[in-house]
């Protein structure tokens, strides 16, 4: 390391003002106090002002408001307003273990990265939803642990993540499509920085979702993985092809089940399920959470499949973010 570290965390929120007591309140017990915040709230009929004047007496924060929309041109504000020389980002809806800020500060400095991403778990305190899609968002079955469970080909996602703002300097920050902090995280491998998952800087992602939103979610993620290969060449892996023969394969075996009369043609669904409900039984030691993390995990490798296929064969998506890049 040749300087010191000096963090600046981003936080874009919008009609959030209890996410954001949570999220300051967890920074508030951190055994590392050395940063800065800066919350960007976007156009909100409920605003954090009265919250964040609340901390403020025992945190450094600042309270940035616009009127814009766009999460990624408040996370890109929130760079420039920023003092310090590495930049933390984060959800609204996450809270911070109190080790977080003195745990990554340690890695750095033992082990410097410019750029780096960390898991998330669930905690003790949230429901029976917010436990089934942490699991379905992190099991091996499922996303086979990528986001975060293993540090090959890592990407850090907005959640969790932090880079030098000399990364910012030199490639911009976030780009106004889908998908936005992986396509960050392709640009800074691309250009050359070092990029590292540190898996013990885990936040608890209070993920606010029914089972309907988190369906639209997966599929969004699936319509991105698209926009990243017209983005990204050779970034397209035949591990992205996986939720869509997952989603097709399931559709086969049902019809063929119906159409010839043969209940084995669904042996195959049968193990997966009961895969997911002993591997989420094992995690959880709730029958509860193990049976919604079977509804989670079809949700979202159904959703994913079908937005990969949808945007494979339309390239909506696709076509809108080449426009925009050629208008800028």
């Amino acid at each position: 390391m040749q300087y010191k570290i000096q963090f600046s965390i981003v936080v874009p929120v919008m009609n959030r003002p209890n996410e954001v007591k949570e999220f300051l309140e967890s920074l508030s017990q951190q055994t590392d106090k050395d940063f800065e915040i800066i919350i960007m709230e976007g156009p909100s009929s409920q605003t954090c002002d009265e919250i964040c004047k609340n901390y403020s007496k025992e945190l450094d924060i600042k309270h940035i408001k616009n009127q814009i929309l766009s999460r990624s041109i408040r996370r890109n504000s929130g760079i420039e307003a920023a003092t310090g020389n590495y930049i933390i980002f984060f959800d609204s809806d996450c809270i911070l273990p109190p080790q977080y800020i003195e745990t990554v500060r340690k890695q750095l400095n033992e082990n410097y990265a410019d750029c780096f991403g960390g898991p998330d778990n669930a905690n003790e305190s949230f429901n029976t939803l917010q436990k089934a899609i942490n699991y379905s968002m992190t099991s091996t079955f499922t996303t086979g642990g990528i986001r975060g469970g293993k540090s090959e080909n890592f990407l850090p996602r907005a959640f969790n993540m932090g880079f030098s703002k000399k990364i910012y300097e030199k490639i911009g920050g976030y780009d106004e499509i889908i998908g936005e902090d992986i396509d960050l995280s392709m640009r800074i491998k691309e250009a050359g920085f070092s990029v590292r998952l540190i898996k013990e800087a885990f936040v608890y992602h209070k993920r606010r979702l029914t089972l309907k939103k988190f369906y639209k979610q997966t599929y969004t993620f699936g319509c991105a993985r698209i926009v990243f290969a017209n983005r990204h060449k050779g970034s397209l892996k035949i591990l992205h092809l996986l939720p869509s023969c997952f989603a097709l394969g399931n559709i086969f075996l049902v019809l063929a089940s119906i159409i010839l009369g043969n209940i084995w043609f669904l042996l195959p669904i049968l193990i997966y399920i009961c895969t997911i409900f002993i591997d989420s039984f094992m995690k959880n030691k709730k029958l509860s959470i193990s049976l919604v993390s079977i509804f989670a995990s079809y949700i979202q490798l159904f959703g994913y499949g079908t937005g990969f296929l949808y945007e494979l064969i339309t390239r909506r998506v696709s076509k809108k973010t080449v426009e925009k890049m050629y208008r800028q």
